[in-house]
């Protein structure tokens, strides 16, 4: 770990003596680049220089233990530094995991209200409120790219874009079938239904990433729909891209210029082939795909919300909390922060 974290040093220090040079500080992407690097790198720097001034201090008190006036003191000392020790020792291991290269972008999230009808979509447009606010709470953006409006209310589908500082790290999890049990309020009976509405988190696709050619694509034009009255757009703004080598489709009808919808489009098409990539290359590495948390099959019932009980349950992690109305209004922290911490530890220990 020490020569890693001697590596890692010596990497910081070597981009900080680059970006003090004229010639880097002239050529703006490279000296971007190169700064989003060095950031990268700062907290491991950081604590592993708290780390080697714990080791300096441990190394003192040692010698202090011989000194007949100082020997109380420096024993309780040499404690703590052990204890602090140990302590950075563990987070160190935490900080030196690989880290997954998407954790760091944007995301398009695709809601679904699936079986269960018109309660499916108001779940799905129940999750969607629920992810907005916690957006918010993260000084995040939500840009919607697309909707499709159920017919009680809710979203028979919904796709937007989430940016800002680190969202895949903290919502990649958030993968998966999504159930509910609460009394409709088409319910005369006041029985319990089950519903579900499925999650779809994807990394924002760049260029760098993945290029489309122009020849593998479709695209059709046609009048967007809306809620009537002057909402409907009179020209043909709406746009249906479709790609061909695996007649992936997206529509966007959200903008009222189809240039905007198809940029829009485009953006989020470029996103599912990534996914698609990634998810084709994870199934090759079966043991890998098997110890991650939200990589399993995107009908995997990751997450139950029971209204009548106020109760949430995470399945993968065994996680249930008493406080479900809480969670709507986009306090997600506790969940995420359990799922992170699973997902260290499994890798920690190698399974």
């Amino acid at each position: 770990m020490i020569e890693r974290l001697e590596e890692t040093l010596k990497k910081y220090n070597y981009l900080e003596k680059e970006l003090s040079k004229p010639e880097i500080l002239s050529d703006v992407k490279l000296m971007t680049s190169l700064s989003k690097e060095q950031s990268s790198l700062s907290e491991v720097v950081d604590k592993y220089k708290t780390y080697k001034e714990v080791i300096a201090n441990i190394d003192v008190a040692k010698e202090m233990i011989n000194d007949k006036e100082m020997s109380e003191y420096a024993k309780e000392e040499l404690s703590n530094l052990e204890v602090k020790k140990n302590e950075i020792e563990k987070e160190l291991e935490i900080l030196l995991l690989p880290k997954d290269p998407n954790d760091e972008k944007n995301i398009i999230v695709e809601i679904r209200g699936a079986a269960g009808g018109d309660e499916a979509n108001l779940f799905a447009g129940d999750l969607f409120d629920m992810y907005s606010r916690y957006v918010e709470s993260m000084g995040w953006k939500i840009e919607i790219i697309n909707k499709e409006l159920g017919t009680s209310g809710g979203y028979s589908q919904i796709e937007f874009m989430v940016k800002g500082e680190n969202v895949y790290s903290k919502l990649k999890y958030e993968s998966g079938a999504h159930r509910v049990q609460r009394v409709p309020t088409t319910e005369s009976q006041g029985r319990v239904h089950t519903s579900t509405a499925t999650v779809v988190v994807m990394p924002e696709a760049t260029d760098i990433d993945l290029e489309i050619k122009e020849s593998d694509i479709r695209i059709d034009v046609y009048r967007s729909s809306g809620a009537g009255g002057q909402g409907v757009n009179t020209t043909d703004s709406a746009v249906r891209i479709t790609y061909l080598p695996t007649n992936t489709v997206v529509t966007c009808q959200d903008e009222r210029s189809q240039l905007k919808n198809k940029e829009k489009a485009m953006q989020i098409l470029k996103s599912k082939v990534y996914d698609d990539i990634q998810r084709k290359q994870n199934e090759e590495i079966t043991d890998e795909r098997r110890s991650k948390i939200g990589t399993g099959d995107r009908s995997e019932k990751i997450r139950t919300y029971n209204y009548p009980q106020n109760r949430v349950t995470d399945h993968r992690i065994n996680l249930t909390l008493m406080h479900l109305d809480k969670i709507m209004q986009g306090k997600l922290d506790e969940i995420i922060d359990a799922l992170i911490n699973e997902d260290q530890r499994r890798k920690l220990a190698g399974e």
